[in-house]
């Protein structure tokens, strides 16, 4: 632990309750990444960047300033924390303004080891290595793999310092690496493009070079011959990327600022049930060795674990101190924020929790049906919940993946797709801070022909 920067921190929140504030809040944050790309066996881009600042957030008679800077000479803090107060009597009042209170603080709770000395004392070495595996490995796969358009390796370092005049003293540190490969297929004249990658906190949690590139190959490849088909409504089986995607999408719309706004579908739903008893989603800070796992939040308040929906029943939406304060409830300890911003609401791990059922009975079970591996575009309205997605993937015969299929969309309305989910598979993965099993609703809108 850096104590010349928790000492800063300090510094500062002491300097402006000193010159009028009445609280104060500094956000250090200190990192570095290094990353490698290669093509056709050559480095394309290596590179290693440090980064450090600091944001200030003062409140001065319910008006807010903010100010942030990457420059740590003491002859230049003293007139940044200056310039945070001038901006704060400038702004308008709001009552509304303020810290976490203290009903919203507390002890952080131990969500263990977040940092991997393997992972901060990795050489150039390593990335270069890395890729270049990859970029073999992908080629290797099948002749059919023409091009390997993108293969990545890389890691990332750092430390984050939180105090306030609130009694608030933060500190985290955390690692993370990631392998990326991207990988083009051709066969009678037509081109199918693919991509895979991991990342995690920890080296040895890490897929190896040889499956992510393996496995962008193998998609790539067993989407020659796509088709589209023709427009029906059938059952439709996400694989766990997709389904990650879907349940990434519905975090907007437990975001308590756009529920309070009303510009959520979920807005008024609280209490009610929303998906069938097997569906239950988390966001959860304290998932162990989790990339967004964190003691505290962008505010210092507590991580916690959760639960969105709940065995089908919407449970919660997600706060930061203000929003919360508008809609007269708590902070959820979801403040996402780096030092140049304000805090803003954000989710930490979020996941749909597993079943029981593999993968390949929820294929099984469906007659003729569509099993989506990837997609195009945003695809949802989070005001009215409407949902609209081009898709590739699989046709579903009797229970078995048959030919691929291309330039479909999917569609359906958000609640609606929530209450078809009729099979969620025990496959849960995690590439990134979402993650989900495979799922399966039992019928949506497949537009093609």
């Amino acid at each position: 632990m850096s104590t010349g920067y928790e000492r800063l921190a300090k510094k500062l929140v002491a300097r402006a309750t000193k010159l009028g504030a009445k609280q104060a809040e500094a956000f250090v944050q200190v990192g570095r990444e290094a990353s490698c790309r290669v093509r056709d066996g050559e480095i394309e881009h290596l590179s290693q960047s440090t980064s450090k600042g600091v944001g200030l957030r003062v409140y001065v008679k319910n008006r807010l300033g903010f100010a942030w800077t990457s420059d740590f000479e003491p002859s230049s803090l003293d007139a940044f924390v200056t310039r945070a107060l001038q901006l704060a009597e400038a702004a308008a009042p709001n009552p509304l303004n303020g810290l976490p209170g203290e009903h919203e603080l507390g002890a952080f709770p131990d969500v263990g080891a977040l940092y991997d000395a393997e992972v901060a004392s990795l050489s150039p070495d390593w990335k270069i290595t890395a890729a270049l595996e990859m970029e073999k490995a992908a080629r290797a796969f099948d002749p059919k793999v023409k091009t390997v358009e993108s293969v990545e390796a890389g890691e990332s370092v750092g430390e984050v310092f939180l105090a306030s005049s609130a009694g608030v003293s933060g500190y985290s540190q955390g690692t993370s690496v990631y392998l990326y490969t991207g990988a083009v297929a051709e066969a009678a004249g037509q081109l199918q493009n693919s991509w895979w990658y991991d990342a995690r906190r920890f080296l040895a949690d890490l897929e190896s070079p040889e499956a992510v590139a393996t496995e962008a190959a193998r998609r790539a490849v067993r989407m020659l011959g796509a088709k589209k088909v023709k427009s029906q409504r059938v059952p439709v089986v996400f694989d766990p990327m997709m389904a990650a995607s879907f349940i990434g999408g519905i975090a907007g719309a437990v975001n308590g600022d756009a529920v309070y706004k009303k510009a959520s579908f979920l807005a008024g739903k609280l209490g009610q049930r929303i998906a069938p008893p097997s569906v239950t989603v988390v966001d959860d800070g304290l998932l162990p060795r989790g990339l967004a796992t964190s003691p505290f939040d962008g505010e210092g308040v507590p991580t916690r674990r959760s639960p969105l929906v709940e065995q089908g029943v919407l449970k919660t939406f997600l706060y930061d101190a203000f929003t919360a304060r508008k809609a007269k409830a708590r902070s959820t300890g979801n403040a996402s924020r780096g030092y140049r911003s304000l805090p803003g609401i954000g989710t930490h791990n979020l996941y749909l929790e597993p079943g029981t059922v593999t993968p390949e009975a929820l294929v099984k079970g469906v007659s003729h049906g569509f099993y989506v591996t990837s997609m195009l575009g945003h695809g949802a309205n989070l005001v009215t919940g409407d949902y609209s997605r081009g898709a590739n993937g699989l046709w579903i015969e009797n229970g078995e993946l048959t030919r691929p299929v291309q330039e479909v969309t999917v569609a359906g309305n958000l609640l609606e797709m929530l209450s078809r989910i009729d099979g969620i598979g025990a496959d849960l993965t995690f590439r990134g801070s979402v993650g989900a099993p495979t799922i399966r609703f039992s019928e949506l809108t497949v537009s093609g022909e």
